[in-house]
């Protein structure tokens, strides 16, 4: 399951849509193999096996904290008879209520817009400390109907650099409300890979991946829920395209798509190869935040090519790999993992994509 390399692992699913992996089960597992501590960040949180796994942690006497967005907990109108179950947030509710009971340390966040991140840190302590990222909300639909990715990451500096971003959420110091100005986390080699991780707003995200593009030599390939015009990675993409230099495909979620906000038709205009993905049952939408740059660097995380995920919202990008690496054995690592990615992306427009047409 999934495609590892030293200590990277990546993640493709869900296997109920056609994908590789059981993203459920891989957020289980990493839960059940923590030992003293977890750190949780997630904006939702519903799935009742993953929180039944954060409450065996907590049986086991560990430390669990967990921020989550307060917009699944509340209501956008008074119930008349607050005191009896209700509404379509009721199941996060009780989730959180169970977690409580457990004695979960459990808080909202304090961001007035969109708390988006998706990580959780284990053991940050130990030598075995451990990160699990990527796209996937904690949620039914997150990990069975929405195609979505997961990175795990057994490395303890770069849990640390989650683990500190987690330290300054858990005060409020994050989104709009950011009084750090944190610097950039520091690049770590792990299992002789680049890994580099950010965090929006701080760190500026999309200029990050927009770097990283203009490093391709021959293609860029993704997949994406929602790519808006007011994104400079739109911009950047079709310069690439206007030279000639490089081929550029995605797969975008078809409803996204077709926004007027959206960026798809100024990429199909310049020449890209776009496909867009329909809702159609079992497949509620197409989640990722991806992206493949020369078949072995891969840009993940939580981060959507908006505007307000770079200016507002609390997101995190992972990039693994380096397009200037020179070592064959790192290169052929990267292309393993990149290779998987790739994999899905084919698999992606194969089976649900459709022509974007102007």
């Amino acid at each position: 399951m999934g495609v590892k390399t030293g200590n990277l692992e990546l993640y493709m699913g869900p296997s109920e849509l056609g994908a590789q992996d059981n993203l459920e089960e891989v957020i289980v597992q990493f839960i059940d193999g923590a030992r003293k501590r977890l750190d949780v960040a997630v904006q939702e949180l519903e799935s009742v096996s993953i929180a039944e796994a954060l409450i065996r942690a907590r049986q086991r006497r560990m430390v669990v904290r967990i921020v989550i967005e307060w917009d699944y907990l509340s209501v956008t109108r008074a119930i008349s008879t607050p005191f009896s179950p209700g509404g379509s947030n009721e199941p996060n509710r009780g989730i959180h209520d169970a977690l409580l009971r457990a004695n979960v340390r459990v808080h909202t966040d304090y961001n007035p817009h969109i708390f988006h991140q998706k990580f959780m840190v284990r053991d940050v302590s130990d030598d075995d400390a451990a990160v699990l990222t990527g796209s996937t909300n904690f949620t039914p639909t997150g990990v069975s109907q929405n195609l979505n990715h997961l990175v795990i990451i057994r490395n303890k500096a770069i849990a640390r650099v989650y683990w500190r971003e987690f330290k300054e959420i858990m005060q409020g110091h994050f989104g709009k409300l950011n009084e750090g100005h944190d610097p950039f986390p520091p690049e770590e080699s792990v299992s002789g890979v680049r890994v580099k991780v950010l965090f929006a707003p701080d760190h500026n995200p999309e200029m990050e991946i927009m770097k990283q593009m203009t490093k391709a030599r021959e293609r860029i390939d993704f997949a994406i829920f929602t790519f808006s015009e007011s994104s400079g990675i739109d911009d950047t993409m079709i310069a690439l395209l206007r030279s000639g230099a490089i081929k550029i495909r995605g797969a975008m979620d078809g409803p996204a798509a077709r926004q007027k906000w959206a960026a798809a038709r100024d990429i199909a205009a310049a020449g890209g190869e776009l496909y867009a993905v329909p809702h159609k049952a079992p497949l509620n939408k197409l989640h990722h935040k991806l992206m493949v740059i020369d078949g072995q660097v891969i840009i993940a995380g939580s981060f959507n090519y908006t505007g307000p995920a770079t200016r507002l919202n609390d997101e995190n990008i992972i990039i693994l790999g380096d397009l200037g690496e020179a070592n064959p054995a790192v290169v052929a690592k990267q292309r393993r993992l990149g290779g998987y990615a790739l994999e899905e992306i084919d698999r992606i427009i194969r089976e649900h994509g459709h022509r974007y047409e102007l």
